[in-house]
């Protein structure tokens, strides 16, 4: 006859799960994780966006041309003018072109919206004049890498 304190009965069986410090951990991982993560990944956003800029931009310069073409001067209305260059981004930037002339203009993009959160490449201006162009942005000492294809 098996003994009261069969070994069988005395054997703890194995529990299952998590303990607390080890979830703890895994949280902690995960956090550090995303405060990584989740900036970088919102200053991707915002570059792409500058994409959206700079081809809009590039658009104005062109209808620009084929407007100047055609009259004896560029124009700062680019809707009336039957260009009809949309605002890129939806509205994450809006355009807009100034001083307009029989052989200059200036055509700029400024940051609107959500976009507004990028200080790198806050506004970008092309400037035509005498057939040349000039690509700027503010700040001033990023103008080379907001405007880098």
């Amino acid at each position: 006859m098996p003994s009261r304190h069969d070994s069988k009965a005395l054997a703890v069986t194995p529990r299952r799960g998590f303990t607390l410090i080890e979830l703890m951990i895994t949280v902690v991982i995960i956090a550090v994780l995303a405060m990584v993560a989740v900036p970088a990944y919102f200053d991707s956003v915002r570059k792409s966006r500058r994409a959206d800029a700079v081809t809009a931009l590039n658009q104005i310069a062109q209808a620009q041309e084929r407007w100047r073409a055609n009259n004896p001067s560029y124009t700062t209305n680019l809707s009336s003018a039957g260009l009809n260059v949309p605002n890129p981004s939806s509205g994450y930037y809006t355009l807009a072109v100034t001083a307009a002339s029989a052989a200059s203009y200036s055509a700029t993009a400024t940051a609107a919206g959500a976009q507004l959160k990028d200080t790198r490449c806050a506004t970008f201006t092309l400037a035509a004049s005498g057939g040349q162009f000039t690509y700027t942005a503010t700040p001033a000492a990023n103008s080379a890498r907001c405007w880098s294809r």
